[in-house]
């Protein structure tokens, strides 16, 4: 009989591991040094700390999007887009059998978890931009300040609007990954958290 270390095989490379948990650290930081969500933090730390804190999380998400980007293309197998990026159709049957539980088993990702990460990607981007955006019309600083500086107070609501709104898009998309996530290892009987931490999976 083989032992279960034989029946696995590497999935997930070591950068995109490491993209993974580091951009859930960077939003996580982002998101909780922003707003009410660090309410009780801010009464005790200074306000520019914790403002620090949120625009460098952002500045780290950014660079990880493009390294992302970059690893789409010219990582490994199961880490580009070519091998997870379907058609609409394909990915509307892979759901409809996840329903009816005939859903079949991918080793990479497979076309609700792609269509999952192409939107987060998206998600993700809108709220960086968005939030380069504020920082420039609200603060006056960082790579759009020279374009924004001179926004009103009308222009500086709407962007904040909007930042707001993909932030909270992302929230939910985040959940809708967990989910995923659990509904899959159940289906499957599997532990996808831990395949994204040691990168292996049952052949």
């Amino acid at each position: 009989m083989r032992s279960i270390d034989s029946q696995q095989v590497q999935v997930w490379d070591p950068l995109l591991r490491l993209f993974h948990w580091t951009l859930l650290a960077a939003f996580s930081a982002a998101y909780f040094s922003e707003g009410d969500a660090f309410e009780a933090l801010q009464d005790r730390l200074s306000g520019e700390f914790i403002q620090s804190v949120h625009v460098w999380a952002g500045y780290l998400i950014a660079g990880l999007l493009l390294l992302r980007l970059m690893w789409g293309f010219v990582g490994p197998r199961h880490a580009r887009f070519s091998d997870f990026v379907r058609r609409p159709s394909t990915t509307l049957a892979y759901l409809k059998g996840v329903l009816t539980l005939r859903a079949p088993r991918y080793l990479g990702h497979n076309p609700a978890g792609g269509a999952m990460i192409v939107v987060l990607l998206l998600s993700l981007t809108a709220t960086i931009v968005s939030g380069l955006a504020l920082y420039g019309a609200d603060q006056g600083l960082g790579p759009l300040a020279g374009l924004l500086a001179a926004s009103g107070g009308a222009s500086i609501d709407a962007i904040r609007e909007t930042h707001e709104a993909a932030t909270n898009c992302t929230l939910l998309l985040i959940a809708g990954h967990l989910l995923g996530v659990l509904w899959e290892s159940l289906l499957h009987r599997e532990n996808l958290v831990r395949a994204m931490i040691t990168g292996r999976k049952r052949a």
